[in-house]
Formats: C-alpha cells, sequence, structure tokens
C-alpha cells in the first residue's frame, strides 16, 4: 500500500475527497489531511507520503511552497495540486517544480479515482525498476570476486590497452607493489594415489586447497597478484623493483608452494616460471613463457619448478635417434616379446628426457612414432584390440609426461602382442550382436541412424558398416528396414490398428512412405496384405 495525505484550507474540500475515495481500493493507505503546507511538512516528518494532494492557495504556507519542499525533501513522492484558479502561471510554476498532475476544482470522484490509478500504476513501476536495480547491484557485489578472475585472465592472455588496464585495475582496487613484473603459472599434476578415488566435487575442494596456499604465501610477501584461470590453473603476478630480484622472488616463492602442497595436501604440482617484465602491460608476454615452462613437464616429469630461461639454449639432436627407435620398435612389436618391447621404449623416452629437446621437437617425435605404431599394428590386423575409433594423438595430449607416455605405449604394445590373435573375429560378431540388440530395441525411433548405433558401439561408421554386412550380408540400413517390415506384418495380422499407427510404431512418421517401402518389400499394400491374411486365417 501507498501512503497519500490531503492539504487543503477547506474543510468541506478535505473531508469531501476524503469521503468520497474508497483509499484501498486503489492500492492506498490514507494518512490524514492537513489545513496547511507548515501542518503538512511537520506530519511528514513521521509519516513520509507516497501522493499529496494539495491546493495551491493556503495560508501561512501555499501549495506551490509545499511542493518546493516535498521535492527537496522527498524526491520520490508524487505531488498532485487541487486549485480553482485555473491561471497559467500556476500550471506554468507546477511544471517546473515537477507536479505529477494538476487538477481543477471542483473535482468529481470519476476524475480523482483516474488520476490516482494512473500514479500508482506508474509508482508500481517505479518501484520494480528499483527493486531490479537493487537486485543488479547485489548481484554485481557478488560478481566481483568472479569478475576480478576474468579481467586478470584476460590481463594475461592478451593486451590491453592502457586506458582499459587502468581503469580496471582502479575497479578492483587492485595496487601494483613494484615496476618490474613476472608471471608464475601452477598447476595440479593428479591427485595421487587418491585421483581415481576422489569426486568432482573433492577436486574442486583439492584445486580450492591449493589456491589457498598461493594466496597465503602472496599475502605474507604482499608481492603480488593471484587468480584461478578457466582451465583450473593458478596464476600468480609477482611484483618487484628491478629484473633480477623479481626472478628470485618467483623462484623462491615457487619452491616454497610446490613443497607446501606436498606436505600438507599429499600431492604434487608442477610450476612454471615466466620471464620479467618491465611493466604490466607486457604480462602476457611473461605468461606465455610460464605456460610454454610448464608444459615442459612432459620431459621432466611432475612435482617440478620449471623456468623457460633454464632450458634455453640446448643442442638438440633427436632425428639420429628418431630413425633408429623407430625400426626398434617395429622388428621387436612384429616378433619380439612384452619384455623386450618394454626395454625398447624405455630406452627412447630415457634419450628424449636426456636431450632437453623443445617440447614442439618432442610432441611431433612422439606423434611420429605412434603414426609408426598404429600403422604396424594396423599391419598385424589388431587395431580393433585397442578399441576403435582410435586416436593416438588424443590419448598422447591427456598425458602430462613422457614417464605416462611410456606407460601408455608398453600397455598398447602388450595389449597387440598378447591378443592380436584369434581376437578378431570374435570381437566383430559380438559387436555385431550388440548392434542387432540395439536395433531390436530401437527400431521404433524415427531418426535411429548407423551414427546412432556406432555411437553406442563406439565404433567407427566405416568400420561397422564392413564388419555388419560381412556377419548379417545386408547394410544396416536394409537390416533396419528388414526388422520393421517384419514387425508391421505382425501388427497387419494379430491386431485392429490403422496404418498409420503402425507406421507410427515401427519408426515411419509419414504413413504413406512407409506403404510405399512396404509394398516395394512385400509385393503388396498393407491393406492387401491384411486382406489377404485374414482370408488365410
Amino acid at each position: 500500500m501507498y501512503k497519500i495525505a490531503i492539504v487543503d484550507d477547506e474543510e468541506l474540500v478535505r473531508e469531501g475527497i476524503e469521503e468520497l475515495i474508497q483509499w484501498k481500493d486503489h492500492g492506498f493507505d490514507f494518512l490524514g489531511s492537513f489545513e496547511n503546507g507548515l501542518d503538512a511538512l511537520e506530519a511528514f516528518e513521521e509519516f513520509v507520503p507516497d501522493v499529496v494532494l494539495t491546493d495551491i492557495y493556503m495560508p501561512f504556507m501555499d501549495g506551490l511552497e509545499l511542493t518546493r519542499q516535498i521535492v527537496d525533501k522527498y524526491p520520490y513522492a508524487k505531488v498532485i495540486m487541487l486549485t480553482g484558479y485555473d491561471e497559467f502561471e500556476y500550471v506554468q510554476q507546477a511544471i517546473k517544480l515537477r507536479v505529477y498532475d494538476y487538477l481543477l476544482k471542483p473535482i468529481s470522484s470519476k476524475q480523482l479515482r483516474a488520476v490516482l490509478d494512473k500514479v500508482k500504476l506508474e509508482m508500481d513501476e517505479e518501484f520494480r525498476q528499483k527493486e531490479d536495480l537493487n537486485k543488479l547491484k547485489i548481484q554485481l557485489n557478488l560478481s566481483l570476486p568472479l569478475l576480478r578472475e576474468r579481467f586478470l585472465e584476460s590481463m594475461v592472455t592478451s593486451v590491453l590497452k592502457k586506458e582499459v588496464l587502468e581503469e580496471k585495475l582502479a575497479l578492483f582496487d587492485i595496487k601494483l607493489s613494484g615496476t618490474c613484473c613476472m608471471a608464475v603459472v601452477i598447476d595440479v599434476d593428479d591427485f595421487g594415489e587418491r585421483s581415481n578415488s576422489f569426486t568432482a566435487t573433492e577436486q574442486e575442494l583439492m584445486r580450492f586447497a591449493v589456491y589457498n596456499i598461493v594466496e597465503e604465501i602472496m599475502d605474507e610477501e604482499k608481492c603480488g597478484l593471484v587468480f584461478r584461470s578457466r582451465d583450473d590453473k593458478i596464476v600468480s603476478i609477482l611484483f618487484s623493483e628491478d629484473m633480477n630480484s623479481v626472478y628470485t622472488l618467483a623462484q623462491t616463492l615457487s619452491e616454497e608452494t610446490r613443497q607446501c602442497v606436498k606436505k600438507f595436501l599429499k600431492f604434487t604440482v608442477t610450476i612454471g616460471i615466466g620471464t620479467a617484465c618491465s611493466s604490466l602491460h607486457e604480462i602476457a608476454l611473461s605468461y606465455q613463457k610460464a605456460i610454454a615452462a610448464l608444459d615442459y613437464r612432459f620431459l621432466l616429469g611432475k612435482d617440478n619448478v620449471i623456468s623457460l630461461s633454464d632450458l634455453e639454449g640446448n643442442d638438440h639432436r633427436p632425428a639420429e635417434i628418431q630413425i633408429e627407435w623407430e625400426k626398434k620398435l617395429v622388428l621387436v612389436l612384429k616378433t619380439g616379446t612384452v619384455k623386450e618391447v618394454n626395454v625398447v621404449i624405455e630406452d627412447c623416452m630415457q634419450n628424449l628426457k636426456l636431450s632437453r629437446i623443445p617440447m614442439q621437437s618432442c610432441m611431433i617425435y612422439i606423434q611420429k612414432i605412434s603414426v609408426t605404431l598404429m600403422s604396424t599394428i594396423n599391419e598385424l590386423g589388431g587395431l580393433e584390440l585397442l578399441g576403435n575409433p582410435i586416436n593416438p594423438f588424443a590419448e598422447i595430449n591427456t598425458c602430462k609426461t613422457l614417464d605416462e607416455i611410456e606407460m601408455w605405449l608398453k600397455e598398447i604394445c602388450k595389449k597387440v602382442i598378447g591378443c592380436i590373435a584369434g581376437k578378431r573375429n570374435n570381437i566383430s560378431s559380438l559387436k555385431v550382436g550388440m548392434a542387432e540388440e540395439y536395433i531390436m530395441g530401437n527400431y521404433s525411433n524415427e531418426t535411429l541412424s548407423v551414427n546412432d548405433v556406432c555411437q553406442h558401439l563406439q565404433m567407427s561408421p566405416s568400420y561397422f558398416g564392413t564388419i555388419f554386412k560381412t556377419h548379417t550380408g545386408e547394410t544396416l540400413i536394409e537390416y533396419l528396414t528388414r526388422i520393421r517390415i517384419e514387425k508391421a506384418m505382425e501388427l497387419l495380422k494379430y491386431t485392429d490398428l490403422k496404418t498409420y499407427e503402425i507406421a507410427n510404431k515401427i519408426g515411419y512418421r509419414d504413413p504413406h512412405y512407409f506403404s510405399l517401402i512396404f509394398k516395394k518389400k512385400t509385393g503388396l499394400s498393407p491393406t492387401e496384405y491384411r486382406e489377404r491374411i485374414s482370408k488365410e486365417l
């Protein structure tokens, strides 16, 4: 309910208006009536009105002065002028004072009710807008920590304009503690022995615990910023007065972080240190170098603090290793034992670790090894033993270190050597059987396709099509059509369902198309087939 008051020096007018209107029906609580502006303002100190109906001409304080004071003290209150003086001068002043409406006496109850309903609707809308604005302000305050993280992430991943950077730093009240800066990236290797048992929520809690450790160390030194990136890494931006001191600071704090995580959380992190920058505008380059340093975990293993400057300048000669090792791998995979394969894999991985080749070269080398391995396995007829479709490059990308690559290679070779003989036909038969079972359970689905079946079986469409036709003598579409027509024949024979109902039940939404397919396969339309069957029974 909105609060409303009347101010008029004529008692009959005040009483008449009060009795004419059923205030609550229009959404108002009536505060009372007052003889002049002074009395009204005194009362408004205790009960602030939302709407004031006031005469213009009154003793002690007229309506115009009262309106000035209301506008000044209660800017959200609405004033409606009531007067018998139809003079343009008053109208002009009322407009200047932002009076809501201007009504001439005598006022009809219908006219006043219409004005009251109108002002209530406008106040309802204003209230809704204020409420929405307040909600937005609350949401903004709640979102500030996340917005701060997103800003810091954009700062290290792109080059922001100077004015944008300064504006955002001020918005989030970020104060820099030195002229030189450096990016450091912390990434969880895994969760140790608990990796397989942790739920997604528990993993998130552990990452948050790492963030807290980094934040506490940073708070103690008061030397920079820390935030979490969207790919679950923790990024620190360190500040100091010169290049040497910021590098030393990064090494010291990174090593402290690594040890604290290992001691208190019982798992490991790897930390990449970027290059020193002379200003915050260059921090994106330092971040890129920190990410590049972190990539060297692949060569050096987990639980390390890695600085790119410590790794630059090495002499790398991987090509000689590659040719010799690939030949050995192919030979032992075709003729050797699991033990012999493992020795060759271990020898290659050890040489890679010692070579300290750049990450890009290392990944290219590993990918070439994978291509050779897959090509050899394909020659041996053993790709299906590894699961289809197989993507060695995707598998490699999930590995964080050469040790994991080594384990992956050993596992693949072990499977091939141990299972290649006699497995292919059994697996194919099993897959076709699963496909037939899936089709029998889903033939009524109009959109059922080869891709659906292959996705269910986790097989590539090309390979599945080959083995399915080999085992059934039909393509999947031919098989599906035959099953649907056989089901239709049963329904036509044993039920009274109409043709369009049968079509719907077996996966054809278009009865006409179903009739065409049915006749093509049986030589009869559905109606002709039902008539023939009924005569035979």
